[in-house]
């Protein structure tokens, strides 16, 4: 090899690090990031540049979210050595599918304020811990976005995953048109549109979501437009019975009535119309009590706790839920499942044996609760839960005649306990309000402790009865409102009740001194 041709090699052989563009993505499970990932290697590609896609699996956001990792390069008569992983403070664009996950890029230091361009939907998909807090676990995105406009170079974040979804695609594609967005990678816009275009799936979906990102004003102020409440249909008989049922919301005060109006169809639609009737009678008796004139702060809280304490989660209204036409349509819209595409869906159903009982007619059911034999053979029936195919007749027809007993619900166990449990929520509370409005209003507000089914459900109970066991010592105090309702966020603080405990402990001092 003479000098030349040496000359020639070690030039071929020269760093080209400094020319390599680094770029990550995190999405979590369904959001299309191996997608995105091949359509910005395409674009490398067409552009001119070599690529190397590489990525890290997680579990959705149990285990973090999946890392898809982009390294590209000119091409040139020197080959570019690819990493197969971003490294803290070496990446130019990171990519997050979601507001949080932006948020733990940040943390894990792959953002930095010399070099990274961050573009993020600010939406959010709730993490595990976030859904774990009895209460309110939800992180604060204002909090998160403020990291990122100081943690990032440049950052281009708002809602893609509704821009997406109001043009019939997926958030990848809005994804796609915020890095062409961004402009931190050297390729116009029409290239971006070529590579969709090649991909041969959903095309002018996914290009229309690409242009309402790339075109997006994000200082235009954000209006949501009212959604009009859907029509009633049915028989005449009942769609009289409703209107008139409707008559006597609209005779509430006005500053009850969109309240009323909401509880009143979430308990006809969980039982039927005489419910409803039943509904707006205790929403009377709160009204005839209620000194909080012309605000009506009473009845209007009691109109949305009584409508969920009498629409408890039972087996009926899992299966009930379980078979409707509607949910079939939403599973395959949110999977993206063509109406000629052959849809599998497997339900885990596990009720325990306290659950079946609650389903016994209530005579039955409270001989039941009391003998060992009958609650052994109710829990060899239970097992260990069930998995149905409700995609095949046995097993949507299981849960159809479960829904089945929904006219048989008032007399069964489960609707008595309950029942007996919203009179004492409603006594307790009009029985405060008498001399303290808002303490009233706060203990109608102690309804939010009780959620779900089993377990949660019966711990929510339980809670419920320890923050109430605290009014006593609050008797003919002008703060009573404040602490109880201090009582009712320590138990939602965390399930294992010790803020509870402790707040109660303060409060029993009251009576100690």
């Amino acid at each position: 090899m003479n000098v030349s041709e040496r000359l020639e090699n070690n030039l071929m052989q020269a760093d080209t690090s400094s020319s390599i563009l680094k770029l990550a993505i995190h999405a979590v499970g369904g959001q299309g990031g191996g997608v995105l990932s091949n359509w910005v290697a395409d674009l490398a590609e067409l552009g001119g540049y070599d690529a190397q896609v590489t990525s890290v699996a997680g579990v959705a956001q149990r285990t973090g979210a999946t890392i898809y990792y982009v390294e590209m390069a000119p091409k040139s008569g020197a080959k570019a050595v690819f990493a197969l992983s971003p490294t803290p403070g070496d990446v130019d664009v990171l990519i997050a599918s979601e507001l949080m996950e932006a948020g733990r890029a940040l943390q894990r230091g792959f953002v930095t304020p010399d070099r990274t361009t961050m573009i993020a939907s600010s939406h959010r998909i709730l993490a595990v811990s976030e859904k774990q807090t009895p209460g309110d676990g939800r992180g604060d995105s204002a909090e998160v976005r403020g990291s990122l406009v100081s943690g990032a170079k440049d950052l281009i974040c708002f809602d893609m995953e509704k821009l997406a979804l109001e043009n019939g695609s997926v958030i990848s594609s809005s994804l796609f048109g915020g890095l062409a967005r961004s402009k931190a990678l050297p390729f116009p816009a029409e290239l971006y549109e070529e590579v969709i275009r090649k991909s041969g799936k959903g095309v002018e979906a996914s290009l229309q979501s690409f242009r309402a990102v790339l075109n997006f004003d994000e200082a235009a102020p954000v209006t949501r437009p009212e959604k009009a409440m859907p029509k009633a249909e049915g028989p005449r008989q009942l769609l009289s019975e409703w209107a008139g049922l409707e008559r006597r919301v609209a005779d509430l005060p006005e500053t009850v009535q969109a309240m009323a109006h909401a509880g009143l169809r979430k308990v006809v639609d969980y039982q039927d119309l005489a419910y409803g009737a039943e509904y707006l009678d205790h929403l009377n008796t709160v009204l005839a009590a209620d000194s909080d004139v012309p605000n009506h702060a009473l009845t209007d809280v009691a109109a949305k706790y009584i409508a969920n304490a009498m629409c408890y989660d039972d087996i009926i209204r899992v299966a009930d839920l379980k078979t409707r036409g509607t949910r079939s349509t939403r599973l395959r819209q949110e999977q993206q499942i063509p109406e000629s595409g052959i849809v599998q869906v497997t339900e885990y159903f596990h009720p325990r044996t306290e659950e079946l009982i609650s389903i016994l007619p209530a005579g039955v059911g409270r001989q039941a609760d009391g003998s060992p034999w009958m609650q052994k053979i109710l829990g060899m029936v239970a097992g260990n839960g069930k998995r149905l195919r409700t995609d095949k007749l046995s097993g949507f027809l299981m849960l159809w005649l479960a829904a089945g007993l929904r006219p048989m619900r008032r007399r069964l166990l489960r609707h008595a306990t309950e029942a007996t449990h919203l009179g004492r929520l409603m006594d307790t509370a009009l029985t405060a309000a008498k001399t303290d409005c808002a303490l009233g209003v706060e203990v109608f507000k102690c309804q939010r402790l009780i959620k779900g089914y089993s377990d949660t459900h019966a711990r929510g109970h339980s809670k419920f009865d320890k923050v109430l066991s605290g009014l006593a010592s609050l008797s003919g105090r002008s703060d009573a409102a404040d602490w109880l309702r201090r009582l009712r966020e320590a138990a939602l603080q965390d399930e294992n009740g010790e803020a509870l405990e402790g707040a109660l402990k303060t409060i029993q001092s009251f009576t100690d001194t």
